[in-house]
Order: C-alpha cells, then sequence, then structure tokens
C-alpha cells in the first residue's frame, strides 16, 4: 500500500470512529465493551461539533469520495441528533411520561396534590 494510500485509509477510519462514538452516544448502537445502549445527548453533540470542526479544517484536501462519505456521515449524525433532541423536548412537556424535567414534574405533583385534597 502506498503512503497516501495508507494515510487515506487511516484517516477514514479516525472518522468512522468518532463516526461510531456519536452514534453510541445517540443511543443508535450499543457499546462493544458492554453491549449495552445508552443515550448522552450532550456527548452526542460534543462528538458531532468535533467532526464538524475536523469536516471543515480538512475541506479542501480531501478526495471526492472521501468529502462525500465525511458529509453524509456528518449529515447523517446531525439528522439523528436533531431526532432525539426533538424527541425528548417532546417527552418532557407531554404530562404522565415520567421523564419530565424538575421544574414540570414539580409542578404536576403540585396540581396532583391540589386535585387530591378536592
Amino acid at each position: 500500500m502506498s503512503d497516501q494510500r495508507e494515510l487515506d485509509a487511516l484517516f477514514m477510519g479516525l472518522v468512522l470512529n468518532i463516526h461510531g462514538s456519536a452514534l453510541q452516544y445517540l443511543g443508535k448502537i450499543a457499546s462493544p465493551i458492554d453491549g449495552k445502549t445508552e443515550r448522552n445527548l450532550e456527548a452526542a453533540k460534543q462528538t458531532i461539533d468535533l467532526l464538524a470542526a475536523l469536516e471543515s479544517k480538512t475541506r479542501g484536501n480531501l478526495s471526492t469520495d472521501e468529502e462525500k462519505a465525511f458529509r453524509e456521515m456528518l449529515m447523517h449524525l446531525q439528522l439523528n441528533y436533531v431526532e432525539e433532541a426533538k424527541g425528548d423536548a417532546e417527552a418532557s412537556v407531554t404530562s404522565g411520561n415520567g421523564e419530565e424535567p424538575a421544574a414540570a414534574a414539580g409542578e404536576a405533583e403540585s396540581g396532583d396534590d391540589r386535585n387530591a385534597g378536592d
């Protein structure tokens, strides 16, 4: 393998590694270490931002195929993040789902207390 081909493969391996980490943080794939699927949207956002910065810094230095693959991965992650964040936002305003933020949960509980006393 030529030096350039090796560098290209290593670079795309790095991008795929970061992409996989973001998918794990989005709860889309299980951890290869413990097999658990967990979601951490803050870590997902940071990882997606890291990949976006990398895409920006390497723009103009990638082959057409690399650039296309990179952009597609980044767009895929960004769309998934928006979908997950939107789901969280909708869940936080929906009553009775058990995932309300503390303030909303407190309001719901105080409302329940008022109704229980009537």
